[in-house]
């Protein structure tokens, strides 16, 4: 795997079999992690203090983000507007399904039908002679792109292989299944999800407090990805401040913007994919699009001061921007005519002051999704470049 330079110009690549060596002699920062070095996530997971989809925290710790509103009414207002607190909801409340009482497809010998009926969402699978059915669970995704879903037969999770695509308006294979016909009824419904760790890391990336104590429990989690999801459980938060014990109150909570840009990443990253997770699980070619730290790391952009993260261009407090006109401030702060820099100036784009997005940030199909993603790998694209990994 190629090195990536840090702010310093060195690499801070951290592999499992050091991360013990360095924490005896390296700080941790208040996230649990190494400051400044990118990890991945599985190994930040293991060091103190919070990051997301960490489970270690009680239920009880976790206030809601109803609590959280009492102080912080204008980010409570929007938040819940946002692509990550509509990752998960129950399938029945799903609003693809609500507007389709009936979605089929068809894969000879196997006919799919998911129907929503009286708040309940029912995925079925028959051969003409043999049906198996299950009520689905959970919706993941917004549903702009797509929508997988989640369920239980005997107490096991399985992956729907079907999935809803917006833009064919109905179903179509879940990125990953086999397009080839299943032996048998119960086969062609799912992909069984084999192990605990893969079932806690999609719903821990897709919802609150769905792993507490170490232990995976979703019946009492929050669905999405609310306050708490990148705050850390706020029980205690709410308590300090509220008796008015400020100091205490404000160190017993994370503020993701405080990071240094590598940690940063790296916290978005838990569930978006880090560099070092992308290379671990060798995701090569047009698959890793998808993976925004990684892509963003590539960048120049990245590599030279200022570095600029995800915060740069995304609040996660407030709905998308879709209107690519407005990254254009951000583009030429460091870009534009009078720009400086603590090193040497960006160059000015000699092509435009404007659209800068639709330029150096192109969108490409994804295999399967039916969507277009925006790649995060901020660079100059020429007409004919294909996919750079």
């Amino acid at each position: 795997m190629k090195h990536h330079p840090n702010m310093a110009g060195r690499s801070k690549f951290l592999c499992a079999w050091t991360m013990v060596a360095l924490m005896a002699c390296a700080p941790l920062a208040h996230t649990g992690g190494l400051e400044g070095v990118q990890m991945a996530t599985d190994d930040r997971l293991q060091l103190p203090g919070w990051w997301p989809t960490k489970g270690t925290a009680s239920r009880a710790e976790f206030a809601g983000s109803e609590t959280c509103a009492q102080c912080h009414s204008q980010k409570a207002r929007t938040q819940p507007h946002t692509p990550m607190a509509n990752a998960s909801t129950r399938a029945a409340d799903s609003a693809a399904l609500r507007s389709h009482p009936q979605l089929t497809f068809s894969l000879p010998p196997f006919t799919y039908q998911i129907a929503h009926k009286e708040n309940v969402a029912v995925y079925s699978v028959s051969n003409g002679r043999n049906t198996a059915s299950a009520p689905l669970g959970w919706a993941f995704g917004l549903g702009e792109a797509g929508q997988t879903y989640i369920f239980q037969r005997a107490g096991t999770f399985y992956e729907s292989r079907l999935s809803y695509y917006r833009a064919l308006d109905g179903l179509d294979f879940t990125p990953g299944a086999p397009r080839t016909p299943s032996s048998t009824v119960e086969d062609a419904l799912g992909r069984r999800m084999l192990y605990s760790g893969e079932t806690r890391r999609c719903f821990g990336c897709h919802n609150t407090a769905s792993t507490v104590s170490s232990r995976f429990d979703p019946s009492r989690m929050i669905p999405g990805v609310t306050c708490e999801a990148c705050h850390g459980p706020g029980a205690k938060h709410a308590a300090l401040m509220k008796a008015g014990q400020s100091e205490a109150g404000l160190a017993s909570i994370l503020n993701p913007a405080r990071l240094n840009p590598a940690d940063l990443v790296d916290f978005c990253g838990a569930c978006h994919r880090t560099f070092m997770d992308v290379g671990l699980s060798r995701t090569f070619g047009i698959l890793n699009l998808r993976f925004q730290p990684y892509r963003l790391e590539r960048s120049r952009c990245w590599k030279n001061d200022p570095l600029i993260t995800c915060l740069t261009c995304h609040d996660p407090h407030m709905p998308r921007v879709r209107d690519l006109a407005a990254y254009n401030d951000k583009c030429l702060g460091c870009h534009g005519s009078g720009a400086a820099s603590a090193h040497r100036p960006p160059k000015s784009c000699s092509a435009s002051a404007s659209s800068c997005v639709s330029c150096h940030m192109p969108k490409y199909d994804m295999p399967g999704m039916h969507f277009k993603f925006t790649d995060h790998f901020i660079r100059i694209v020429r007409d004919g470049d294909s996919y750079v990994d």
